[in-house]
This record gives structure tokens, sequence and C-alpha cells, in this order.
């Protein structure tokens, strides 16, 4: 599992303390996670005018609103190794460049190829924010509050999808329906700009610039963020750096980190076999199908975008006190059985419409304070720095490939088997459950240096 907290790590975790500028420099990449959920989430309101728009069948809608996932897992594989050599601060400006390139392609596109490129770009923005965001964040956070504020990324993720809803209600009400699609794709230029510009203002990673052999920068960030002891706390990183070059195998895919290697995969898969992505892409089309009419149907997206995001915050005070298994362990419980009770209404005579609405509300509150809190900060923890960029990357990929399947398949499945894809999604949180029990180490509350998997 992992060995104990020695005692000067332990005094060091212990004394700690959060500042305005770690806290800041936290939010400041988080945004990078708004603009992630805000892009994926933005195409739910769209599905509908697209497909009549440039005449899509049902495979060609799943494929369009995948499209931007599938970008998400060539930009999670290759977000790693450039992170680890150029710096995380360079990908993250990177990044933000990508995200108004594709905000103001989607807005503009006039063919359905024009679309998915700027759509699969937008996508390989949010792949390699989600390995590099929450690695910066971890790096610059002190162990007893790293858990709080790597969530900020998913706190921030979980914001973008509300105000994706939110906008896409609005711009519905003030634009004509023809053009509304292009507007609900064009304003996520405007967040995206923002990041552009606090990204260009934060400082780089001192874990990275202290590996890297630049001691002296890594001490000003250090003492810039607010450590109490840069030194200190410089020459801890360095010792474990010194420690990891002369005896830590560099190469991900071998016997030294099965361990960590196998709980990243698993994590990432449960996080989408729980058919969060599906619902939160197509939450209309579902709400329709349970009876819902047009604008009724978005207002309950937004009502699924509200409780998303009131119970991310309920996690970020939850997770450094109780650990990441606790959470996954209600959340789990709470999941599978919301899941299972929208696919047993959908498959009834007479479906009940506020119990189809009460299940998925409760599915995504249970999933919020759990799995959606969990599992970024998870993966940022589980592995070494020797390998931890790769091993976010690994994570991040096996997520986006699940999400883009799952995505793309989601209506075709629906349209056949109606609620029980919902039943399999709620069967999936079971063996979640289990995994979880069996499995998964825990990483709450210890240094980074000092988090071994094995």
């Amino acid at each position: 599992m992992h060995s104990p907290l020695p005692p000067q790590a332990a005094d060091e975790a212990n004394e700690a303390h959060i500042t305005v500028s770690i806290v800041l420099s936290a939010a400041g990449a988080a945004l990078g996670g708004l603009l992630f959920g805000f892009d994926t989430a933005v195409i739910s309101g769209a599905t509908q005018p697209l497909q009549a728009h440039f005449g899509l069948s049902e495979a060609m809608l799943g494929f369009t609103v995948a499209s931007a996932l599938i970008g998400t897992v060539l930009g999670s594989l290759i977000a790693g190794a450039p992170a680890d050599r150029f710096g995380r601060r360079k990908v993250m400006l990177v990044v933000a460049i990508c995200y108004v390139i594709s905000a103001l392609g989607t807005g503009l596109a006039d063919q359905w190829p024009v679309l998915i490129a700027f759509r699969s770009l937008g996508g390989l923005a949010i792949g390699a924010a989600s390995v590099v965001t929450p690695i910066y964040i971890a790096e610059v956070s002190p162990a007893r509050f790293r858990g709080r504020l790597v969530a900020l990324n998913q706190f921030n993720i979980v914001l973008g999808i509300l105000l994706a809803f939110l906008s896409n209600y609005a711009v519905s009400k003030l634009v004509a329906e023809s053009v509304a699609w292009r507007w609900m794709f064009g304003i996520v230029a405007l967040p995206s700009a923002l990041y552009l510009l606090m990204t260009l203002l934060l400082p780089e990673s001192p874990r990275w610039l202290a590996i890297n052999g630049l001691p002296e920068k890594a001490e000003r960030v250090l003492q810039r963020l607010g450590f109490a002891d840069p030194r200190s706390e410089l020459a801890r990183i360095q010792e474990a750096g010194a420690q990891l070059t002369g005896a830590v195998e560099t190469r991900l895919f071998g016997a030294t980190y099965r361990k960590p290697v196998a709980c990243a995969v698993a994590i990432a898969m449960f996080n989408q076999l729980s058919g969060i992505n599906a619902l939160l892409y197509y939450a209309p089309k579902i709400f329709q199908l349970a009876g819902a009419k047009g604008d009724s149907a978005l207002l309950q997206s937004i009502a699924v975008g509200g409780t998303n995001f009131a119970f991310t915050i309920l996690a970020l005070f939850l997770i450094d006190r109780f650990g990441r298994k606790p959470l996954l362990y209600v959340g789990s419980v709470l999941c599978a059985g919301a899941l299972l009770l929208v696919g047993y209404q959908l498959e009834a005579a007479a479906p009940n419409g506020s119990l189809i609405l009460a299940g998925l509300l409760g599915f995504i509150a249970a999933f919020a304070v759990s799995q959606g809190a969990v599992i970024w900060v998870f993966i940022s923890e589980v592995f070494p720095s020797a390998v931890r960029g790769k091993g976010q990357a690994l994570g991040s990929t096996t997520h986006w490939v699940m999400a883009a399947a799952i995505t793309w398949l989601f209506p075709v499945f629906a349209a056949k088997v109606g609620g029980w894809v919902f039943v399999f999604f709620g069967a999936m949180m079971i063996l979640q459950l289990i995994w979880t029990w069996k499995a998964m180490p825990e990483t709450n509350g210890i240094v980074l240096e000092d988090i071994h998997v094995g």
C-alpha cells in the first residue's frame, strides 16, 4: 500500500499552511477545468439543431458529440512528455490557445467536417488539460490541503458544465433557433481568453523546476507561494529526486509500477462506466425520452448541472477529512441505486418522470461527491515523481478512450435497449465498490514524495 510518513515529513505536512498565492495558483490552473466542463457539455443543447442543420443520422450525431472526446484521447496521450520536458505552465499556455481557436472555429463552421475538426482541437486541449492541470496543482500544494486543491479542478469542471447548461438555455431564448448552436459554441471563447491571461501569470511548478536543475527558481517560487521554509522544502524535494534518479525505474510499464498503473486504469474506466458523460452530453435527449418537452428538458438539464455543482462543493470539504476510499464506498452504493431506479422507470409501462428526474439527480449528487472529486486527485497522487507525467497521461487517456466510446455508442444503444443501458451503468458501480474495497490504496494526507503504491 504505502509506507508510513517519516517523522520529519509528518511534521512538515502538519505544519504546512495554505496561502493566498497557493490558492490563486491552483484556482488559475483550474480554469482549464472550467473550460473542460464548459466545452464538453455545451454541445448538449446543440444536438438537435446540429442534427437538423447538417442532416445527421443517430450514428453521425454520436460521432459529432464524441469527436471532442476523440481529440481528448490524443491530447492526453501527448501531454505527459511535454509537461515533463518543457514544464507544466508552457503546456497550459498551449492548451489555452487551442481552446480559443476551437471555440471560434466551431462557432463559425459552415461544413460538418470543419465542425468536427475544431471540436477535435478543443478535445485535444481538454485531454492535455486533464493531464497537466492536476499535476500542476498537486505540485504547488501542501500535503494537508492537496486533495481539496486538486479537487478545485473538478469543481471548475462542474461549474463549467453548469455554465454551459445555463448558457445554452439563455441562448435558446435570445437567439434565433437557426444560429443558436453557433452562439452556444462561440461563447466558449470568452472564458478561454480569461484562462489564457491567467496562465501567463502563473509560476512554474517548483517541483518541476527542482528536478530539472533549476533550484534557485524553485526556491523563489516556493517563497512566492508562501511555504514557511522554502529552503527546507526544496532540500526535501531534491533529496527525493536524487533517490528516484539513482534507484527507481523510469519506464511506466515495468513491474515496479504495476499496481499504480492498474489503479489509474481502473478508476478511470469506472468513472466512465458510470454513464456520467452520456448523461451530461445527452441530458435534454434523456429527459425527452422520459416525456419532457423542449424548454422543460433544457431546464431539467440545468437542474443536473446545479446538483453536480452543489455536491462538488460538498466534496471539497470531505475529501481531505475522510479520504478517497470512504467517498468511493458511499458513492458507489448510491450511484448504483439511482441508476437502477432510472433504468427500471424507463422500462416501466408508464414511466414516472418525477422519479426519473429524482434518480438522475441522485446519481449526479452521488457521483459528484465521490468519483467526480476523487479521480483526478487520486491519479495525480498514486504515481511517484519519476513517472507522474506519464502516469497522469495514462489515467487521462484511459478516461477519454472510455468517454469517447460510451458517448459515441450511447444514442445507438439507448435507441435499441432503452432503460437497460442504465441498468448496465448501475452494475458497473457495484463492480467499482468491490474494486475500491479489494484493491484501491488510500493516499490521503501523505506528502507526494512519500506515497509508495506497490
